[in-house]
């Protein structure tokens, strides 16, 4: 797709688009799985990936048959998960350089995140681009997942812009989806780990990158 016009505004997604921090969940929902001798099926982590965690935990429990309630499940994904948020989750390469480059040159920066603030700020912080942006939404603050353009129609809201304004960073299908049914522009972000889905991602998006060099070197703003 030929973009008309310069864009002016970027939303990214944090988990697998801007922090390297997939296999943390993989590690997460096998752990989680092991302890109640439930081999980790392969397609639970696709599942799971468009929602908040309030869905993920009402799908685990229907899927398993799990006697524990929704925020029992929830609870023990956060301790699971706080640690390595904490302590050693990394940026995705040339992210943080990215970034910055749209900072310098006061291009507003938003987060649209499936994440919990317990995760992705320390995270964040550690990182040094926290103050990077301007804005983060949470699926909390929406009624449906990332299937759905409403994380990304409020993310462009918080910052005063119209989708068409806006370029949406995303590494799953769901997100690319919902995002173009937005009317955002779409760059999916695609690593080894997503080999599955990397030929689907490059097909419905509007352009698609392994690094963020790329981004550096033929920028879109």
């Amino acid at each position: 797709m030929t973009m008309q016009r310069k864009k002016k505004a970027a939303i990214f997604d944090l988990d697998g688009t801007l922090l390297d921090s997939m296999h943390v969940w993989y590690e997460v929902d096998e752990i989680f799985l092991a302890r109640r001798n439930i081999a980790l099926p392969a397609d639970y982590a696709e599942a799971l990936a468009p929602m908040g965690f309030a869905a993920a935990a009402v799908y685990t429990k229907n899927r398993f048959a799990l006697p524990e309630t929704e925020s029992a499940i929830i609870a023990e994904w956060n301790a699971l998960a706080t640690e390595a948020y904490e302590t050693r989750v990394p940026l995705k390469p040339y992210a943080k350089e990215y970034l910055v480059s749209l900072q310098k040159r006061h291009i507003p920066i938003s987060a649209a995140t499936a994440s919990l603030p317990q995760f992705y700020m320390p995270a964040l912080k550690r990182l040094g681009i926290w103050s990077c942006f301007s804005s983060i939404t949470e699926l909390s603050e929406v009624s449906h997942g990332k299937g759905s353009p409403d994380i990304y129609l409020r993310a462009a809201e918080k910052m005063g812009h119209s989708p068409e304004d806006c370029v949406v960073f995303e590494d799953i299908v769901p997100g690319i989806r919902g995002a173009a049914a937005g009317g955002f522009y779409t760059v999916a972000v695609y690593d080894d780990a997503q080999t599955a889905n990397k030929d689907l991602l490059c097909a419905i998006s509007d352009r698609s990158i392994s690094s963020f060099a790329e981004m550096l070197a033929d920028d879109l703003f």
